[in-house]
């Protein structure tokens, strides 16, 4: 029982991570469960949830709905969204202080946290061939290029509800990508404001809309993430280690406008480090023990 408890405690705690780093541009939520040693069985655990037990349930097969349902890893699914969910609300007035006050200190603390991810993400790695360092260098090109678009060239593309639905669909794939932030492609399609104000204001229309599309997104890209984990996942790795250095020309490109003191940039990008490094001898062992 003390075990489970502990067990339960480290995946919420983990949820509250991922929350809170989903709401950040340039983190991906993906990153944190990557480094907290869960990214694997979450994309597998989310990739093995079979929605047949619905039908089944209307056609009144309880027995077989029960038993479909019963697959699915509530173990490290209510823990970790009651995290993400607390992470989410509580800290959406947070971030958006941040940003607007300590803009640059708060990014090299995301600059810190990435790049302390990625160097230990892959001195984990054992071994790689050409093939590996190709897709490390393709990862790295395609989240170069993407983290060059700024906010201010937004595709102005209004807050319809299709477009809500949409932005859901697409930043999910993002959150659960290490290196590529949803956050960051809301920012691209110009709804991170429009959703941050919709998570404080409990706009309950906009935030099902955006839950719906993030559920069928995470739903499908789950399992061709899965599949390309469990049979090529050191090339699989190594593209992500790729999107997450790409990544950092994000953070990089706002600590430079910020135009901040040295002490205010270094200070901050060696927490962020520093952070990582903890968690990951940290946390990252409490549900393998």
């Amino acid at each position: 029982m003390k075990k489970k408890i502990k067990s339960n405690l480290s995946v919420f705690i983990k949820g509250v991570l991922m929350g809170v780093s989903d709401v950040m541009p340039g983190v991906s939520g993906g990153t944190m469960a990557l480094i907290t040693g869960i990214y694997q069985r979450l994309v597998h655990a989310i990739s093995e949830i079979d929605l047949r037990f619905i039908p089944q349930l209307l056609k009144g097969d309880l027995k077989k709905s029960k038993k479909t349902f019963l697959k699915i890893d509530f173990s490290l699914f209510i823990p970790l969204v009651l995290g993400i969910g607390l992470a989410v609300f509580s800290m959406a007035h947070v971030i958006e202080y941040l940003l607007a006050s300590y803009t640059g200190a708060t990014y090299s603390f995301f600059f810190g946290l990435i790049l302390a991810s990625a160097l230990i993400i892959f001195n984990e790695v054992k071994g790689f061939t050409v093939k590996d360092i190709s897709l490390a260098v393709l990862g790295f090109v395609l989240s170069f290029l993407l983290a060059g678009l700024t906010s201010s060239s937004g595709l102005g593309i209004g807050n319809s509800l299709p477009v809500i639905f949409l932005s859901g669909l697409i930043a999910i794939c993002a959150m659960i990508l290490p290196g590529i932030s949803g956050a960051f492609l809301l920012l691209l399609f110009g709804q991170y404001e429009f959703i941050i104000s919709a998570i404080k204001d409990f706009n309950l229309l906009v935030i099902i809309i955006f839950s719906i599309g993030a559920l069928i997104g995470i739903l499908s890209f789950s399992k061709v993430l899965n599949k390309l984990l469990e049979n090529y996942k050191v090339p699989t790795i190594y593209f992500l280690i790729g999107l997450m250095l790409g990544a950092l020309r994000l953070p990089y490109g706002e600590i430079y406008l910020a135009e901040e003191s040295i002490w205010m940039i270094l200070i901050p990008m060696v927490l962020g480090f520093s952070l990582v490094v903890i968690l990951e001898r940290k946390l990252g062992r409490i549900v393998e023990e």
